[in-house]
């Protein structure tokens, strides 16, 4: 295993850490109140997937202390890979939230579009975007973290299958890593996709 696979694995781990202390403090929220919905929230993950990740990084901002943590910024453009830029010192954790209900059967999921990873991590060699994947339920208007699906993972680790309709990476977000280097992730994903020009 080489230095930099390594070192992901190291961050993925430290941002594990973080996010198992916060479904700890975090373990369930309400959408809205009963009046508002008073015959529940349609169990529906795509509708409220903005809305948990946007809980998922304020809370982490919130107590950014407790977590130690020096900063969390989250007012990324709706064109960056990444949700979240989690600070401590001088290092920079790229996090991309997403959700997965687990009373569902899971699926391949668009994980990202093939040519901006490509673009992202071929401009930038420091850039090393982090997947966190919150399990949650949903029981009338509360949403509940399961304190025991929480996957994380690298793109450059991905088993690469690019969806030809969209030109997207999927894959299951419990999956087993294939540790390559950078160059042969970028390589893999030039072979696959449709829109890379060069």
């Amino acid at each position: 295993m080489t230095k930099r696979t390594k070192k992901i694995l190291n961050d993925i781990e430290f941002i594990r850490g973080v996010f198992r202390k916060l479904i700890t403090i975090l373990p369930s929220f309400d959408i809205t109140d009963k009046k508002i919905l008073p015959y529940g929230l349609r169990a529906h993950t795509r509708s409220v997937s903005w809305l948990v990740e946007q809980v998922i990084t304020q809370q982490t901002k919130y107590h950014a202390d407790k977590f130690g943590l020096d900063n969390v910024d989250f007012d990324m453009p709706d064109t960056c890979l990444h949700d979240c830029e989690i600070t401590v010192g001088e290092k920079i954790y790229y996090v991309n939230v997403k959700i997965h209900n687990v009373e569902k059967r899971e699926n391949k999921n668009d994980i990202a579009a093939v040519e901006k990873l490509y673009m992202q991590y071929s401009s930038n060699p420091s850039y090393d975007l982090i997947y966190a994947c919150f399990g949650i339920k949903f029981d009338n208007i509360t949403i509940s973290f399961d304190p025991d699906y929480l996957s994380l993972f690298s793109p450059q680790f991905l088993p690469i299958y690019v969806n030809p309709r969209n030109d997207k990476i999927q894959a299951f977000y419990h999956h087993e890593p294939i540790f390559r280097s950078r160059k042969k992730f970028l390589d893999e994903l030039r072979k696959n996709s449709k829109s890379i020009v060069l």
